[in-house]
């Protein structure tokens, strides 16, 4: 694909008729084109944030925090996720987004931890002792009157 077919797939992107594949995106980050990650970082679908943000952390170029700060907040995981690792190598020396980045990540480790726990006890079984419901002794002796024979 030449340069002028990815200026019309983003034009399409931005009309939001057509997400960006891969090779577009790292076509964008070969010619560094950082405005055009910036935007689907914060307007495409969640492959497409992904990607970007991950794009965005292979060019660590700073003047990219703030798309990357909206993002780290994203709904999906793996998208906030990838900001904060975008984050994280770009802000080597501002202690803000270090702490930001920091109890982020610790948030992510508790939502991983208890995901894991939830899955381990998946399969137990309790026993759940419940109190005896009228109707079902009730239904548990008609079952029994109609066993014994008929006089």
């Amino acid at each position: 694909m030449n340069a002028l077919s990815h200026k019309i797939i983003f034009f399409l992107f931005k009309l939001k008729l057509l997400q960006p594949s891969e090779s577009t995106i790292n076509f964008w980050l070969q010619s560094e084109d950082t405005d055009k990650l910036e935007y689907a970082v914060t307007q495409g679908n969640y492959k497409t944030r992904k990607l970007a943000a991950e794009a965005l952390e292979q060019l660590a170029k700073p003047f990219s925090i703030p798309a990357l700060l909206k993002c780290i907040n994203d709904k999906v995981q793996n998208v906030s996720i990838a900001c904060l690792n975008a984050l994280e190598r770009i802000s080597t020396k501002d202690e803000l987004i270090k702490t930001i980045v920091k109890k982020r990540f610790k948030w992510v480790n508790e939502i991983r931890e208890k995901r894991e726990k939830f899955e381990a006890n998946k399969g137990k079984k309790y026993n759940i002792y419940r109190w005896e419901r009228a109707s079902k002794k009730s239904f548990d002796m008609v079952k029994e009157r109609l066993k014994r024979p008929i006089r």
